[in-house]
């Protein structure tokens, strides 16, 4: 059984007892969240597609930790002008345990 679910703009496809990492949400570790944007559900090959989402479907999942992404370089030059700009960055994430589909 698994399911797809928009978190936060991004769309997940999500099994029980799965851990994904999410955009960073609001919480502590160790919280539940529920996220009810649930697009499609498939139950061993019945397929419920939702329009836009699923009625009565939830995800719920568990907070394990916040951390970041890898760091990404950002380089800008403009060639013989002199100009040479150097920036990093990284992205903050939630690890999500997810507890079930339903």
């Amino acid at each position: 059984m698994y399911a797809i679910v928009n978190i936060a703009g991004k769309q997940f496809k999500v099994a029980k007892d799965q851990y994904i990492y999410a955009p960073k949400l609001e919480g502590e570790a160790g919280a539940s969240v529920n996220f009810e944007n649930v697009l499609l559900i498939d139950n061993g090959g019945q397929v419920d597609v939702g329009a836009p989402t699923v009625k009565g479907a939830k995800v719920s999942g568990t907070i394990l930790e916040h951390v970041k992404g890898d760091k990404v370089i950002v380089f800008k030059k403009k060639r013989r002008k002199g100009y040479v700009k150097k920036n990093g960055h990284r992205q903050q994430f939630t690890k999500v345990q997810i507890e079930s589909i339903g």
